[in-house]
């Protein structure tokens, strides 16, 4: 295989050269805009829940709305690229993104303020799959592609970590509002250079499964609503059994109904593929297991340690660097060297131990410990994640680009909601029998945080060894790294 890069065709049939570095940033910056989102508002959640008058439990939706959104429409956003060409339907979606965050800036009540987050998702959803199409028909798989995946893969676990820096600094210095208002004008930038520097794709004849989009978006909806209802009223509770049943049973629907179309919005046949299946499946428990662990450490330094906004999201800065660190080394050196198996397994089991640390904590917990955890996280996700990222487009055929790249971050979003939402359930069941009244000692409120924390980063750990025995079983033994010729 060449190491060149391959030459893209534009929808005039004009061959350019390969991209530019100015093509790659473009491509990370949307992608680290979309998976920011996810995280930028966490530190400000208690800002935002005194100015708008959210419940304790209506404040979950504003990261849910978004979650929802995203996870739920992706497979939707993947297909419209790749009917209606790639380049065309990410300026649309960055544009949607960019008008929802100017209104969710500016939201007077929390109505008009999930109202924005939704469609922030919905704009994310168009993008995102998008981007890492362009990525993978840019370049060949082996190296270069590799290097490129590498910084993919970097931005795609390390934004949720910068989005808890930089949220924590816009709070605490100018407003919660400005994690809304940053995203505008660097929207505005992409949508100016995208025609110039992104390589288009020819539109393809076909038309949209629309009823697998539908069933596949409400089902997920659904399962979702379902989890995040569990997480306060319980699982025997008749509303989240009802909406978890139907949940299921559409996503149900949804298979058969791909299964019997022409066009469907997403081949099953990617999933025939069993190193693919491997990695969407690991995908979903690692990124299940990041997302509890950003909102309930986050919950424990703030309310138990009393740390500010900024001194919160600086205290992940470690895992920020560590994650960019080695996912690049990962990219480079070993994934090549060591193979994408091996180095899968490794970087996961890694995370395993990372969070040994946090299901001891307790009221007295110091930040040591902490600081250990999230190094190692950060180090065990940063080698796992490009070879996850390459393994899930593994013998991909360019017109499955977009549903490929549109499952990997379905895989990614749905498993953040899904995994925060078990998390949490597991934290309510943990201290629905021990709440401190009003009259209890600060101390033993702490206590009682704890131990629920402790379970929930346990439920944390075991989900990220399931996804370690999944790659261990599953993955073939001769997983293909490419070598430059």
């Amino acid at each position: 295989m060449t190491t060149h890069v391959t030459q893209a065709i534009d929808a005039d049939g004009a061959r350019s050269r390969g991209p530019s570095p100015i093509a790659l940033l473009l491509i990370l910056s949307i992608q680290l805009m979309v998976v920011l989102d996810m995280t930028v508002v966490n530190v400000a959640l208690p800002t935002l829940q005194d100015d708008l008058g959210f419940s304790a439990s209506g404040l979950s939706w504003v990261l849910n709305a978004y979650a929802l959104a995203f996870g739920g429409l992706l497979l939707l956003g993947a297909r419209l690229g790749d009917i209606l060409g790639r380049r065309r339907v990410l300026i649309g979606g960055v544009a949607v993104f960019g008008i929802a965050s100017l209104l969710g800036g500016l939201a007077p009540t929390s109505e008009l303020l999930l109202l924005a987050r939704g469609l922030q998702g919905l704009g994310a959803a168009v993008a995102a799959p998008q981007a890492l199409a362009l990525l993978t028909i840019s370049y060949p798989e082996g190296s270069a592609r590799n290097r490129a995946l590498g910084w993919y893969s970097a931005v795609s676990i390390g934004g949720s970590a910068i989005g808890l820096v930089v949220g924590g600094m816009l709070t605490e210095w100018l407003s919660w509002r400005w994690a809304f208002f940053i995203n505008v004008p660097v929207g505005l930038a992409i949508i100016a250079l995208a025609p110039r520097y992104l390589p288009s794709s020819p539109r393809h004849s076909g038309r949209f499964d629309l009823a697998g989009a539908a069933a596949s978006t409400v089902g997920v909806t659904s399962l979702v609503y379902g989890l995040v209802h569990a997480a306060e009223h319980g699982w025997q509770n008749s509303e989240t059994i009802e909406a978890l049943a139907f949940g299921v049973a559409l996503l149900a629907v949804f298979v058969a109904i791909e299964r019997s179309s022409s066009q469907p919005i997403t081949p099953l046949r990617l999933f025939a593929h069993r190193d693919r299946a491997v990695a969407y499946v690991s995908r979903l428990l690692l990124v299940a297991a990041m997302m509890g662990m950003f909102f309930f450490l986050t919950q424990f330094l703030q309310r138990v340690h009393g740390y500010g906004p900024v001194e919160t999201g600086l205290a992940f800065l470690p895992l920020t660097a560590a994650l960019l660190f080695f996912s690049q080394l990962s990219a480079r050196v070993l994934v090549e060297r060591l193979g994408s198996r091996l180095l899968m397994m490794t970087g996961m089991s890694i995370s395993t131990v990372a969070l040994i640390p946090l299901v001891m904590i307790d009221a007295n917990t110091g930040y040591v410990p902490v600081l250990l955890s999230v190094v190692l996280f950060g180090i065990g996700n940063g080698l796992a994640f490009v070879p996850l990222t390459a393994l899930g487009l593994t013998d991909v055929p360019h017109e499955d680009a977009g549903a490929a790249s549109g499952l990997l971050n379905v895989m990614q979003q749905v498993g953040g909601a899904l995994g925060l939402a078990v998390l949490v359930s597991v934290f309510g069941s943990a201290t629905r029998d021990a709440q401190p009244t009003a009259a209890t000692a600060i101390g033993r409120q702490h206590e009682v945080l704890t131990t629920g924390m402790s379970s929930a980063f346990l439920a944390a750990l075991v989900l990220i060894a399931v996804a370690v025995a999944t790659v261990s079983v599953g993955a073939s033994r001769r997983v293909r790294t490419e070598q430059p010729a």
